[in-house]
């Protein structure tokens, strides 16, 4: 990753803006459900583009709560897992997957694709990170991309008090350096650290 061009963490307001807009396209239920995978559980495009129906669902056509990342489908060969807990997760997902059940007038086959394009196929990890900057830059954020999701995950989860081992635990980083390296230092953030801080005077 150039660390001297970060992709940008996202605001509410801003994921809030970019989910709206992609609702509102071609393939909305699609790349909804791509912006929370990106945004809540902080895959990698790559991550993304390797995922297959059968790692999402079960035999009988639940949302699982766990998949496993294996080291084929991560980068650098760390394999992990990804929680499917969150409501807002399961909701885009499952928006997604009725559709393409009625799409394709049967049953999904579990070893297909996960998120596929137009025409069926599945993603190469280059054409998902093609697809999120076209999802961005038609919400007017023009400077935003795949990463972007990460570090919004990592810099939300950091704000809200999440222990940074486990938070490098869910990027899958070999270091806590690297997870540290994601998050933005927001100000206010900052300002109520100090604020909290008790020396005991």
């Amino acid at each position: 990753m150039n660390l001297e061009r970060k992709a940008p963490v996202l605001t509410q307001s801003q994921f809030k803006q970019v989910v709206a807009t992609a609702r509102a396209r071609d393939q909305g239920n699609r790349n909804v459900a791509l912006l929370y995978f990106s945004a809540a559980l902080g895959l990698r495009a790559k991550e993304m583009s390797q995922l297959l129906v059968r790692d999402v669902l079960t035999p009988d056509g639940k949302i699982k709560d766990e998949v496993l990342l294996t080291r084929a489908t991560t980068k650098g060969g760390k394999q992990r897992l990804i929680y499917l807990t969150n409501k807002d997760v399961r909701k885009a997902l499952a928006a997604y997957l009725d559709e393409r059940r009625a799409c394709e007038h049967r049953p999904l086959q579990p070893a297909t694709a996960l998120f596929t394009s137009r025409k069926g196929g599945g993603f190469s990890p280059n054409t998902m990170q093609m697809l999120f900057k076209r999802m961005y830059r038609a919400a007017g954020l023009d400077q935003a991309s795949s990463h972007s999701g990460r570090r919004t995950f990592a810099t939300s989860l950091i704000e809200r008090g999440v222990d940074i081992k486990a938070v490098s635990s869910l990027m899958g980083h070999s270091t806590v350096a690297m997870t540290a390296r994601y998050v933005d230092d927001n100000p206010i953030r900052l300002r109520r650290v100090c604020e909290e801080v008790n020396i005991g005077v």
